[in-house]
C-alpha cells in the first residue's frame, strides 16, 4: 500500500506531493545468492558446501542493541527444524559474509553449534525460514540455547522482526 506526503512549501502554501512506499524505511534481510521465496544455491546446502550464505542487513533501528538470527524449516517430517541460531549479533552488523559466524551461535537441531545448510530427507520442497530480530537488550542467557529458548527470549525485546524465505528441494538423481 503506498502513501503519500504533502509537503508545503514557500510563502503561498503551495503543496509538493511525494509519493513514498513504507518499504523503503522498513527492517530488512536479504541475500546476494537468492531472492525472497527463490531456490537456495547447491553451495549453501548439505550437498555442497554447507556454508551460510551472504545476507544483508538495512535499517536496523536507532535504539537496537542486538540482532538475533535464525533459519528454520517448518517442513520438516519431525516438526521445525532448526538449521541457524544466532544471537547477540552487533547492532553495527550490515552484512553477514559467506562462511562466517556474526555472533554467539546456539545449537541447532543437527546437534552443532554452527549453521547447517538446507538437507531434506525427502524429495519435497522446503522453505527455510531467516528470521532477523532487532532487540532492546544483549540477551544473557544460558549458553548453547536452542531455537525455542532463543525465541522465548527475544519474545519480549523484539524491536523490529525482518523476514526472508528461500527453497530447497533435493533431486532424484
Amino acid at each position: 500500500m503506498k502513501t503519500f506526503i504533502i509537503i508545503f512549501t514557500g510563502f503561498l502554501v503551495s503543496p509538493l506531493i511525494v509519493w513514498a512506499s513504507p518499504e523503503l524505511n522498513e527492517f530488512q534481510l536479504t541475500s546476494t545468492a537468492f531472492e525472497n521465496n527463490g531456490d537456495i544455491p547447491k553451495k549453501y546446502t548439505c550437498e555442497g558446501g554447507d556454508i551460510n550464505p551472504p545476507l544483508t542487513i538495512k535499517n536496523i533501528p536507532a535504539k537496537t542493541k542486538s540482532l538475533a538470527l535464525t533459519i528454520s524449516d517448518p517442513d520438516a517430517p519431525e516438526g521445525t527444524w532448526s538449521h541457524w541460531v544466532v544471537y547477540n549479533i552487533s547492532p553495527n552488523t550490515r552484512e553477514i559474509i559467506e562462511n562466517t559466524n556474526p555472533g554467539t551461535e546456539g545449537l541447532n537441531d543437527f546437534g552443532k553449534y554452527t549453521y547447517g545448510g538446507p538437507c531434506p530427507p525427502n524429495e519435497k520442497l522446503h522453505h527455510y525460514i531467516f528470521h532477523l530480530y532487532a532487540l532492546d537488550t544483549i540477551l544473557n542467557i544460558n549458553e548453547g540455547p536452542t531455537l525455542n529458548e532463543v525465541e522465548k527470549a527475544v519474545r519480549w525485546h523484539t524491536i523490529a522482526k525482518a523476514k526472508l524465505v528461500g527453497t530447497y528441494q533435493k533431486l532424484p538423481f
